[in-house]
């Protein structure tokens, strides 16, 4: 009987070596481990706030099961990255097995801490796995960005400048009687849903080397275009003398708000070279309000490029209202690039709000889009109704009859205006458009330089839309 465990045991003893043997065995090339990325890396995060999470996948190479002793954060507890592995929150975790041919997931995440000193951190760190006491590293990279956080909050009268980016999480609502100003340069992000709401003063003084940007707070490539990352600005009824001026507004559900229909009173805005583009809903949605734009450019709205509701005070000088992406991502628009009315309905209960529209005049403009028709214009002859388009290009199929003729001056319709690239966001003109040296004189010796400072009367006449064509010299 001895003798026999004794030879049980040693059969037993030469099984269990050689299984760990096996377990260990690499491929043809010697490795045991590969990587779906040799480098994990994050776009810019802001500092504090945790990052999007990123996952690397974990392969065993070989037609066993490998036995890894450790997998750790080489930064350890003061690493600015955390990890989940394989289902478990941990920054190291000890002998997890792979089955042969399988994998696992490490999860990934970044979070920077504040510098009184930086503006800009970059965070470094690696993840080793140890096996058969061999190491094998995975690189982790981040860049950081300080910033001023604005977290529901009342805005007294105060300047925001471009030292810091500002993150607005929930709203930022500048009262009555306050002014909120916002210097060249300056950096405003918002968060989820987050909005900025003016019943005082908006001051934007960017200019066109340094202009002020508006857009979501997810800072990674995919989101760069993508619409609805945040509420939009609102000029809330009662609020007036806003100007805004060389900015960029991107990414959010309504762009720019003017005036709302709950309020008595109105809003008013000078817009001046600003581009609003990637919305979801709305541009501009305007309401019994007052707005003089020019040098401006609207484009790539999800449903309404510009709406002009309720009556209102609306000029437009040298603005591009374009509607030229067909995003196959989002619902097919029915909407018309620029809507003018003198009422509105609720949808609710039926309600009909009338108000005057007192004069809407588009000189110099470009309204063009995907869709046959890109211009409706409903009035209620209980109210006023007076519109004008002078030297314009609008997208009008040839069988659409004006509402009223005479208010069309120098019409240019159903042609393509041959914008560079708007698929790529650039509204220039081609050297072949049909808008170019179209433009009506007295428009553009107010207006003398377009969106990016060029001299509209140098040439054989102005351009229609925000920007010159300007030739290069042979």
């Amino acid at each position: 009987m001895k003798s026999f465990i004794k030879a049980l045991a040693i059969i037993l003893t030469l099984y269990l070596s050689g299984s760990c043997q096996k377990e260990q065995e690499s491929d043809s090339n010697g490795k045991m481990l590969a990587f779906s990325n040799d480098t994990v890396a994050f776009d810019t995060i802001f500092t504090s706030i945790g990052s999007p999470t990123k996952n690397l996948k974990v392969f065993n190479v070989t037609n066993n099961r490998l036995l890894v002793s450790s997998i750790r954060l080489a930064g350890g507890a003061n690493s600015e990255f955390r990890l989940n592995i394989n289902g478990e929150a941990s920054n190291e975790v000890f002998n997890l097995e792979i089955p042969g041919r399988d994998s696992i997931f490490i999860f990934i995440e970044a979070l920077m801490n504040k510098s009184a000193n930086k503006q800009m951190m970059v965070a470094e760190d690696s993840i080793i796995f140890n096996v058969n006491n061999k190491e094998h590293k995975v690189r982790l990279l981040a860049s950081g960005q300080d910033f001023k956080l604005i977290r529901s909050e009342m805005i007294k009268t105060t300047t925001w400048t471009k030292e810091k980016p500002y993150l607005v999480y929930d709203f930022a609502f500048v009262d009555s009687c306050q002014t909120l100003t916002i210097e060249a340069g300056s950096m405003i992000y918002f968060h989820k849903n987050a909005g900025l709401f003016i019943k005082g003063n908006l001051i934007v003084k960017g200019t066109t080397s340094e202009p002020v940007v508006f857009r979501g707070d997810r800072l990674e490539t995919g989101y760069a275009n993508l619409p609805d990352q945040w509420s939009g600005i609102t000029l809330l009824s009662g609020s007036h003398n806003n100007y805004i001026d060389h900015t960029i507004i991107r990414n959010a559900n309504i762009g720019l708000q003017v005036g709302n229909i709950e309020k008595s009173g109105y809003a008013s805005v000078v817009l001046a070279n600003t581009r609003i583009e990637n919305m979801s809903w709305s541009g501009i949605w305007a309401m019994k309000s007052k707005i003089l734009a020019y040098n401006c450019v609207i484009a790539n709205i999800g449903y309404y490029n510009t709406a002009l509701l309720l009556g209102g005070d609306y000029q437009f000088y040298h603005t591009t209202f374009a509607n030229c992406n067909s995003d196959a991502s989002r619902p097919l628009r029915k909407t018309e690039t620029l809507t003018i009315s003198n009422y509105l309905v609720n949808s609710t209960n039926g309600a009909k709000y009338i108000g005057d529209l007192t004069q809407a005049t588009f000189g110099n403009c470009i309204i063009t889009g995907t869709n046959q028709n890109e211009l409706k214009i409903a009035i209620d002859k209980q109210g006023k109704g007076n519109y004008l388009f002078d030297h314009s290009l609008i997208q009008l199929s040839d069988t659409f009859k004006l509402p009223n003729p005479d208010r069309f001056l120098n019409l240019q319709r159903n042609v393509n205006p041959k914008f560079i690239s708007p698929q790529k966001g650039i509204y220039e003109l081609d050297t072949l458009s049909v808008a170019k040296d179209q433009g009506k004189d007295a428009f553009a010796k107010t207006y003398i330089l377009d969106l990016k400072g060029s001299n509209r009367n140098n040439d054989a006449g102005p351009d229609l839309g925000a920007l010159e064509r300007i030739e290069k010299k042979k």
